[in-house]
C-alpha cells in the first residue's frame, strides 16, 4: 500500500496546533467552574473532556490518554483524594492537578501524598490556574525529552543490587522489581543521578514537585521513609538514600 503526501505550507501552522494540541479531564461536579476553565483551556489549544461524578470521572481517567487530569477533591459518588490514589496504584502517571474549595493542610498533605503534582484551592485566579496548567505541561515536556534522550543512551544506573532504568522507569533490587508511585521514582532518579551531592528538602520540593510547596517539607519526608521502604536492605541503616544531618538527603557516593 502506498501513501502519497502532500503538504500544503498554507496550512502549516494549523497542522502545528493540531499536533501540540493537549488532551485534558476536567471532573470537577460544579458545571460553571468546569465552563470557565473549558474556554481558558480551549485558549491554550486543549481539547477538553469531563466528568462531573468522582466514578465517571476515575473510568475516563484509567484510560490514561490524557496529557493532564483536573481534579476536584469533593465529588458526588467518588472523592477526588480517592481517584487520584487509585490511579497512582494502577501506574497511570497522567499529571494532576487538584482543586478543592478546603482549605484544611491534611487534604493538601493527602493531595500530595497520593501522587498529584499541583494544588489549587477555591476561589483561585484565572491567570494563576492557567500559569500552573503551563508550568505542567512544561514540566511534561521536559520530562520527555530527558525519556527521549534515555532511549537513545539506554541509561541504566546500576548501584549492585540497586538497578534504576530510566528509559522503563523501572527499579529493581536483587533482580526483583520494585513498585514505585511516579514521585518516588522522581525522587530516587534525582539523588541518583548524583551521588554525595546533599539535597535539602526545599530543593527536592522544586525539582520533584515542580516549584515552591513552602510549609510542606514534611511531604518529602513520608515519600523518603516509603522509598526507603522498598529499596532499602535495612531501613533502620540505609544503604543508598542517607541522611545529610541538618541539610535533608544525599543518595550515598560509596555504593
Amino acid at each position: 500500500m502506498s501513501v502519497e503526501i502532500f503538504i500544503d505550507k498554507q496550512h502549516d501552522s494549523t497542522k502545528t496546533r493540531i499536533l501540540n494540541m493537549k488532551k485534558v479531564l476536567v471532573v470537577e461536579d460544579d458545571r460553571d467552574i468546569v465552563d470557565l476553565l473549558e474556554i481558558h483551556l480551549k485558549d491554550m489549544n486543549c481539547e477538553l473532556d469531563k466528568a462531573y461524578e468522582g466514578n465517571v470521572g476515575l473510568e475516563k481517567a484509567m484510560s490514561g490518554e490524557f496529557d493532564l487530569i483536573i481534579l476536584d477533591v469533593m465529588l458526588p459518588g467518588k472523592d477526588g483524594l480517592e481517584i487520584c490514589r487509585q490511579l497512582r496504584s494502577n501506574n497511570i502517571v497522567t499529571p494532576i492537578l487538584m482543586l478543592t474549595a478546603k482549605a484544611e493542610e491534611i487534604d493538601k498533605i493527602l493531595g500530595l501524598e497520593f501522587g498529584a503534582d499541583d494544588y489549587m484551592t477555591k476561589p483561585f485566579s484565572v491567570r494563576e490556574f492557567v500559569a500552573r496548567v503551563k508550568a505542567i505541561f512544561r514540566r511534561t515536556e521536559m520530562s520527555n525529552n530527558t525519556k527521549s534522550e534515555a532511549d537513545e543512551n539506554s541509561l541504566i544506573m546500576n548501584f549492585g543490587d540497586l538497578v534504576i532504568d530510566m528509559d522503563k522507569r523501572k527499579v529493581s533490587v536483587q533482580n526483583q522489581r520494585m513498585d514505585l508511585s511516579p514521585k518516588e521514582f522522581d525522587l530516587l532518579s534525582l539523588l541518583a543521578s548524583k551521588p554525595g551531592k546533599s539535597y535539602s528538602r526545599t530543593q527536592i520540593l522544586n525539582l520533584v514537585w515542580g516549584y515552591d510547596f513552602e510549609g510542606y517539607e514534611h511531604t518529602v519526608n513520608s515519600h523518603i521513609n516509603r522509598l526507603r521502604g522498598k529499596i532499602e536492605p535495612d531501613i533502620q541503616k540505609p544503604t543508598y538514600i542517607l541522611t545529610s544531618w541538618g541539610i535533608g538527603y544525599r543518595f550515598n557516593e560509596d555504593v
